[in-house]
């Protein structure tokens, strides 16, 4: 029975066109008895739980202390070091991003759970009929002359208002509500950045024409990752270079704002460049770049300069990409954290991960059929079905084909895309056409040539089709420019040392890649171990990826087909299996005719 606070709650809610209790609890039973939703495990319970004590009017009491109890039966001495609200909270909001692109995709309400919290929010999954025709094309432009994001914070305003005088707000949870994104919207959210001027600290006029260079290269090198939104020029000319954070928060909705300061004295530069989240004017990364007039033109040092501070902060392993997977945004939180998810995949090479970052990606797509990068990490996911054996799936289509197809599919999208050019590199040198893939290995590194997850995949797969000494040099780069990085730059410029008889650096390199679970490392450390007369270990390594891959050695011949390794770099490698007594068949000769390499550290 309602109580009469609650009714008046509903009768608030229809009159503001939003889903009333009733509908509410249908839209609940429907989720959760459909067999697109899950029906194992707890998320049915936590999903009922949230929902009922907010229709009951205690959102404000919905925390991970009362969900761990009352949900997952944890006793009263449970703290917040026990992660099992905030695993479950992530896997509920997944199963319900999936269920509405699925078998909810024409149901009437929409409930979510926001990240941030656990209070769920509800809205119409599309608009009321009788209201269609009075709701404004999202599409459209604002028909005030105001600057757009002034007239998003008036109608924000309205509507929050008369929710707030219905008491809905109160009763429902809809604190966190965020309005439905368009159907038409082609691209996720990404985290957003904006460059201010940077300030002239100093009284010459060489300081002030440096400024304007570096703002002008740092809005030329940031955009190339394709990961980030980088507010435009304009925006970036029309604000002061001491411009708070908050109004950047406010007026243009970035996380991210860029700013910094130039000082000369005598032949001395300073350059100070720190970025701050705009949330609490934090400032999250700073750093100072000291340069010597006399040794090197104006020019070439702002373009150095840029190029350090875009590489650090933008980079897929970068400053922000480790904010945003420390504390993610609420915004849009599914499609933008399976690029973390993909980048945390990379990094550990586990079939696990696999797994989940497919289901993922395949969701993103849907979503954004339109967003290359996507595309692109799909691509390189499918690829690894074929190249590792992780998941395969079985279908009219091969992992190869699939792979082939998403990666074309995203250089279509956008052909200065350097991750869909990286995986478009890397399916084509997976399907055996070398020239093409080393073209257009090229192309992506003239694109972005300070993107290190580049970097490291090119030069991989340089070494691969026997240029070591070109692969290894890339790989330097690419740890120089990221040394936390993923294992897998160690491990690939491990074996590039091994080829080229630097052994100290082999085993250095090798026992700096953290790559436990992926069954390839095992391989090259095997190798590497047995050639330095660490037998104990070369064994050990060696079980290890029998014990993983048994399906490898007996197929060693097709596994090694697809790599383009030169045939004598193929025979030192089966040679090198052979000596940390890995079991390789009797008939496969050690001249490496007809054999490709057997191994390809690189994760990607």
């Amino acid at each position: 029975m309602l109580t009469a606070s609650m009714e008046g709650t509903v009768t608030a809610a229809r009159t503001n066109d939003l889903p009333s209790v009733d509908e509410i609890r249908t839209q609940l039973e429907r989720i959760v008895s459909s067999p697109e939703f899950p029906g194992v495990g707890r998320a049915a319970a936590f999903l009922r739980y949230v929902v009922e004590e907010a229709l009951a009017g205690r959102g404000s009491r919905i925390k991970g202390y009362s969900i761990a109890i009352e949900v997952f039966g944890r006793n009263e001495t449970f703290t917040q070091e026990d992660p099992v609200v905030r695993i479950e909270a992530g896997r509920l909001r997944r199963s319900l991003e999936r269920y509405y692109l699925v078998g909810g995709r024409n149901d009437p309400v929409r409930i979510d759970v926001p990240k941030g919290g656990y209070v769920p929010s509800f809205s119409w999954n599309t608009a009321p009929a009788e209201h269609i025709e009075t709701v404004p094309d999202p599409t459209s432009p604002p028909r005030s002359s105001e600057p757009w994001w002034r007239a998003r914070r008036a109608v924000l305003a309205y509507v929050g208002a008369a929710l707030a005088a219905s008491g809905y707000l109160a009763a429902v949870g809809l604190a966190s509500y965020a309005p439905p994104r368009p159907s038409g919207e082609t691209f996720p959210d990404r985290p957003t950045l904006v460059v201010a001027p940077f300030a002239n600290l100093g009284d010459g006029s060489e300081a002030q024409l440096y400024t304007i260079g570096l703002t002008e290269e740092l809005l030329t090198a940031l955009p190339r990752f394709k990961e980030i939104k980088v507010f435009g020029r304009e925006t970036s000319k029309s604000l002061p270079s001491d411009v708070d954070a908050s109004r950047v928060r406010d007026e243009l909705g970035a996380r991210y704002l860029l700013a910094g300061g130039v000082r000369a004295s005598n032949d001395r530069l300073r350059v100070t460049a720190r970025l701050l989240d705009t949330s609490d004017n934090e400032i999250v990364w700073s750093q100072d770049y000291d340069n010597d007039l006399g040794s090197g033109d104006l020019f070439a040092i702002q373009t150095d300069v840029a190029r350090r501070v875009a590489t650090t902060i933008a980079q897929p392993y970068g400053v922000m990409a480790q904010l945003d997977a420390a504390n993610p945004s609420p915004d849009d939180p599914g499609t933008y954290e399976c690029t973390l998810r993909f980048y945390a995949y990379r990094s550990e090479l586990s079939t696990e991960a696999h797994a989940d970052v497919r289901h993922c990606l395949e969701t993103a797509v849907a979503r954004y059929p339109t967003y290359a990068t996507s595309w692109a990490m799909l691509s390189i996911i499918y690829l690894d079905e074929d190249r590792f054996r992780f998941n395969s799936e079985r279908g009219s289509e091969a992992p190869m084909q699939r792979a082939l197809r998403a990666a074309r599919r995203a250089t279509q999208l956008d052909a200065t895309n350097t991750r869909a050019l990286q995986a478009l590199m890397m399916a084509l040198f997976f399907n055996r056409e070398l020239a093409e893939a080393m073209r257009i290995g090229e192309q992506a590194l003239a694109t972005n040539p300070n993107d290190t997850e580049l970097m490291g995949e090119f030069g991989t797969r340089l070494a691969m089709g026997g240029q070591w000494e070109r692969g290894a040099a890339l790989l330097d780069r690419a740890i120089a420019l990221n040394p936390g990085g993923g294992g897998y730059y160690h491990g690939t410029r491990a074996l590039a040392a091994y080829m080229l008889r630097d052994y100290p650096t082999a085993v250095s390199e090798i026992e700096r890649a953290d790559l436990q679970k992926f069954p390839l490392y095992h391989a090259v450390a095997a190798v590497i171990y047995a050639e330095v007369g660490m037998m104990d270990d070369a064994r050990r390594e060696g079980e290890a990826f029998v014990r993983m891959r048994p399906d490898f050695l007996p197929n060693i011949v097709a596994e090694l087909e697809m790599r383009n390794l030169q045939p004598a770099d193929t025979a030192r490698l089966i040679a090198g299996l052979r000596k940390a007594s890995m079991p390789i068949p009797q008939d496969v000769a050690d001249t490496g005719a007809g054999v490709g390499i057997t191994s390809d550290l690189q994760p990607r």
